[in-house]
């Protein structure tokens, strides 16, 4: 038993590192970080519109340059917004599917709860589609029994293998978050950005 939930331990170890080298912290001008998933090697980042408000914000590496962003699109409704930061050979999250997401598969999700840079924090799906009544957000929501707090907002959550299946947006009482699934993200950016869909956005 202790071989196999090594081996369950190295591979989610593994599966974070990945996922954190993709993450920034995103300074918004007002108290507190939120966070952002690099989508493209060129710059490009999403994270909530929460999170931004609007504004271009600061965005701060996972190897500490800090450097300003410029707004590309805002989507308070889907609560996702686009920044771009004038960087090259930027490392990139692999995408996942979230509608291949099943009830009882294992998440995990990554920002920087109270501060704390790149802390991840693990739960079950419970359900992948409409929230239940009483939250504020008119589309599929990827429900997790796990931990969010505030600067997790706008980091990745990633399946087993480290892929990108949604961007962590609120909670829905202590113990359950939410997360936009990938497929509303690509939809957005490629509604908002009026382009083609990159190749490293395909999943």
């Amino acid at each position: 038993m202790s071989v196999f939930l090594n081996r369950i331990n190295d591979q989610l170890v593994a599966v974070i590192d990945g996922a954190r080298r993709s993450l920034v912290q995103v300074h918004s001008g007002r108290r507190g970080n939120g966070a952002g998933t690099i989508l493209h090697p060129d710059g490009l980042i999403v994270t909530n519109a929460h999170v931004v408000q609007g504004r271009s914000p600061r965005i701060t590496l996972a190897d500490g340059r800090t450097m300003p962003g410029r707004l590309l699109a805002y989507d308070k409704k889907r609560d996702l917004a686009a920044v771009q930061i004038d960087a090259t050979d930027l490392p990139v999250i692999t995408l996942g599917n979230g509608d291949e997401l099943r009830a009882g598969q294992m998440v995990v999700a990554l920002g920087h709860p109270w501060g704390v840079i790149g802390a991840t924090t693990a739960g079950m799906v419970i359900a992948v589609g409409r929230p239940v009544a009483g939250i504020p957000y008119d589309g599929d929501l990827i429900q997790v029994g796990c931990q969010l707090r505030p600067g997790h907002s706008g980091g990745p959550m990633v399946d087993g293998e480290g892929r990108l299946v949604g961007i962590n947006t609120m909670i829905a009482g202590p113990e359950v978050g939410l997360a936009v699934p990938i497929h509303t993200v690509k939809r957005f950016l490629k509604e908002s950005l009026g382009s083609p869909e990159p190749s490293t956005l395909r999943s």
